[in-house]
């Protein structure tokens, strides 16, 4: 089997296919005529991607390596896209830990290449004075290339696509505030690169000779302050011009807190994010055109990226966001069964309403649940639970949904994510939010005995110590309010006609 350029067709293992780049790069490499292994924790989570079919799903993690060898069997180039940003104080340590291991497997199984996607970094600056960020980038990229394996190590500035991590706190940023005071980073030069270029470069980078292994500079055509990025955004959007006023005393710690305020970007993920953008990261080199040639009008301009990113936003066709990975620590225990689960305490809630419409009218409003569709119950309560969230360093509510209308398992949904999806059925949310236990949201839609629709809404909260029990009867007192005017409201939305059919309507006027 051959590949679109007529050379032999590769095995790919995909690590990190749940998260932003991984989830794209899959299909670009089914495309090109490579056979795909993805790598994954949860296997589930990549169920209902569009290329699941397509490509093989294998349980494992880079840190095990009796997981990761098997894996690593009968593969000709690995591609190494996790990290442990976000993880903690000790994540240098673990992305350490991992990089060691995944070289080591690969050598052992003959992999033929490894691909890295690393970080840009500043030119003259000594390595150990870098963000802990760009640090373990850097460290993670030399740990590959001395595996024996050769590796291609490319390393990006800020990578600019919907849904990605640096395009979302760009996008806020500039339209929620026309006026900002804004830390001095903001007048630091950046050379930007669109997703589809660093894809493109993820591809070709396959099919290298196998003398070459060492690292290349990515980036797209533009150099750019992030200033002068704001500027460029609120052009391509059509917004005003924007007043920015920089001040240096707001700290990368300061200024993460005032990202994660104004962004869905939490403060954990902005920090590494902000402490980096100080620094001065522009392409030294641009070699990899030797290997992967550029075509006409590649790689793209930053204004082309932006437009690309927000008409992908405005057509609801974001395929993945910087939320697709999991949030590191979040619980991942099975559901308690129930009634005879012997685990410890379960509290539930239980809500059940009949309902004079289709099921299928049902389901359509549970499956839009959240984001700005919002939870059909109490919004100020809602929104006080989010901002406590972030207050102590949670996710909160404005992670918001990839898609307004449809879910698929693995998607991040506000502070929960969807655990388990049947369609027409079932949605199964885990909360990801800051809780002393566990914490689970069902939504179902039936039939009922008169062809009508049954709602039903469980919650359960398994509590962790006397921490859990004090919370869950803490908040016991709202939730008639809470959950019973969620099962109300959104029986009362189910009885509402669609957009659809309102315009339907109104046409036949």
């Amino acid at each position: 089997m051959n590949h679109e350029d007529g050379a032999p067709a590769l095995r790919c293992l995909v690590t990190g296919a749940t998260g932003y780049i991984g989830g794209r790069l899959v299909p670009e490499l089914l495309d090109a005529g490579h056979s795909v292994r993805c790598l994954a924790r949860t296997p589930q989570k990549l169920r209902d991607h569009p290329w699941a079919g397509r490509a093989e799903v294998v349980r494992g993690d880079v840190m095990d390596p009796e997981s990761l060898g098997p894996a690593m069997r009968g593969v000709d180039v690995a591609y190494y896209l996790v990290h442990a940003l976000g993880s903690g104080s000790d994540f240098e340590a673990t992305d350490r830990k991992a990089a060691r291991t995944f070289g080591e497997q690969a050598r052992a199984a003959g992999v033929s290449r490894i691909v890295y996607l690393g970080g840009l970094t500043p030119v003259g600056v000594p390595e150990h004075e870098l963000s802990p960020h760009l640090r373990s980038r850097a460290e993670v990229g030399r740990i590959l290339l001395e595996s024996g394996v050769p590796t291609t190590a490319l390393r990006a500035a800020v990578i600019i696509g919907s849904g990605s991590a640096s395009f979302e706190m760009l996008r806020y940023l500039t339209e929620r505030l026309p006026v900002m005071v804004t830390p001095s980073w903001v007048s630091t030069r950046i050379q930007p690169i669109a997703v589809r270029d660093v894809l493109r470069y993820l591809v070709g980078s396959a099919t290298m000779p196998a003398e070459v292994s060492r690292t290349f500079d990515i980036g797209g055509p533009d150099v750019v302050t992030y200033r002068e990025m704001m500027q460029d955004y609120a052009a391509v959007a059509r917004l005003p011009h924007r007043l920015i006023l920089p001040v240096p005393m707001l700290t990368p710690r300061l200024s993460s807190h005032w990202i994660g305020l104004v962004t869905p970007v939490p403060a954990a993920i902005a920090r590494p994010l902000a402490e980096s953008l100080k620094y001065e990261v522009v392409c030294r080199e641009h070699d990899i055109t030797r290997y992967v040639p550029d075509g006409p009008g590649q790689p793209f301009t930053f204004r082309r990226a932006l437009a690309l990113a927000l008409q992908r936003v405005r057509e609801a066709n974001v395929t993945t966001r910087w939320s697709s990975a999991s949030v590191h620590g979040a619980p991942s225990d099975p559901l308690p069964t129930d009634p005879g689960w012997a685990g410890g305490s379960l509290y539930t809630d239980e809500r059940e309403l009949d309902i004079d419409a289709a099921p299928e009218a049902l389901w359509r409003v549970i499956e839009s649940i959240g984001g700005d569709n919002g939870w059909y119950s109490f919004p100020l309560a809602w929104a006080v639970r989010g901002w406590l969230d972030r207050a102590i360093g949670g996710v909160g509510l404005s992670r918001g949904r990839r898609d307004a209308t449809r879910l698929r398992v693995g998607d991040s949904l506000d502070f929960w994510r969807v655990e388990e999806i049947v369609p027409g059925r079932l949605l199964r949310l885990r909360a990801e939010m800051r809780l002393p236990g566990l914490a689970w949201l069902e939504l179902y839609a039936e039939r009922n005995g008169t062809g009508g629709a049954h709602y039903r809404q469980r919650a359960l909260f398994h509590p962790r110590g006397l921490l859990g029990h004090a919370y869950w009867w803490s908040v016991a007192p709202f939730h008639a309010v809470v959950f019973g005017g969620m099962a109300r409201n959104i029986a009362r939305a189910t009885m509402l006609p669609t957009r659809s059919e309102q315009v339907k309507a109104a046409s036949a006027l």
